[in-house]
């Protein structure tokens, strides 16, 4: 049942003194009308008009009806006006969720200037390791890097997201740089634990393009990218970073590639959205400025 619909008709009847003249205003055939509001009170189980030759006129009941459910019809209007409004213009609440070190990098200060150009936004910004439910926790977005998992959410690639093996010169110096993939066995490698376990096969690629995948060990393993990291620069192994992540370090020194001629394969930064259609403005226009942004990334090599 349509009852604020309904609603609506029975103030249209008050207002204009006739449900013909009501049904006029309103597109409707007469006895439609007068089919809905017969429909009404008995859905209320109120007689709401009462019926003389000349007119109508409300019954109690109807007077409550109308002082009351006019300032409901009103209030849906109004919120009806302002969604619709809403809905041409970067506004509202964008809720982002984001891994936490990148989201602390590249994310945290774009957004001065994003919100800068749309005053009547807000950014609600999450940062977590950990893989959210976009449509459960009611997200608009997330940045995710890596492999994504099929499912019905749409994304779109922001860039790519070189990956590398790297140590500290403290530790090649220790224990030795590895000249093949298989020699990474004699060494201790910092591990990435997660939601697929540990990550301990690390695929790599030879000269040819073809993979070459090696299994590792280590004395240190994190579900964090940032205590990979400070391992990894405190000499504790080599680690498997993505270029984003340690491209300063590896400018100054503090850091260094480990078999640059068997790359990692490449992977993708994507912004991850719950569906294609009806994707509210301010969305579209975050993912857009993030791409321009990440067009040419300030990790590139260079």
């Amino acid at each position: 049942m349509d009852r604020v619909g309904d609603i609506a008709l029975f103030l249209q009847v008050l207002d204009q003194g006739s449900i013909s003249a009501a049904a006029r205003q309103l597109d409707l055939s007469v006895a439609v009308a007068s089919q809905r509001l017969k429909r009404l009170e008995r859905e209320l189980g109120v007689r709401l008009l009462h019926r003389t030759t000349r007119r109508l006129h409300p019954t109690p009941e109807g007077l409550a009806l109308a002082q009351e459910g006019r300032v409901l019809v009103e209030e849906l209007e109004l919120l009806g006006s302002r969604l619709r409004q809403q809905g041409g213009e970067v506004a509202g609440t964008l809720r982002v969720t984001a891994s936490a070190s990148f989201g602390r990098q590249y994310i945290s200060p774009l957004l001065p200037a994003f919100l800068a150009a749309h005053p009547g936004l807000r950014v609600s910004l999450d940062l977590d390791d950990r893989v959210a439910d976009l449509i459960g926790s009611g997200y608009d977005l997330a940045i995710r890097i890596g492999r994504l998992d099929d499912s019905s959410l749409v994304s779109r690639q922001l860039a790519v997201n070189d990956r590398l093996l790297c140590a500290s010169p403290d530790y090649l110096r220790r224990r030795g740089t590895p000249a093949t993939p298989a020699e990474l066995a004699q060494h201790d490698c910092v591990l990435l634990t997660g939601r697929d376990g540990r990550q301990d096969v690390w695929r790599l690629l030879d000269p040819t393009g073809q993979p070459v995948d090696v299994r590792v060990q280590g004395r240190f393993e994190s579900n964090y990218g940032e205590a990979l990291r400070d391992a990894a620069l405190a000499g504790l192994g080599i680690a498997m970073h993505s270029a984003w992540h340690v491209h300063r370090d590896l400018r100054e020194g503090r850091l260094r590639v480990v078999l640059p001629d068997h790359p990692v394969p490449a992977s993708g930064i994507h912004a991850v959205m719950p569906g294609r259609t009806l994707v509210p403005p301010r969305v579209r226009a975050f993912v857009d400025y993030l791409a321009g942004r990440f067009a040419d990334p300030p990790w590139r090599p260079a």
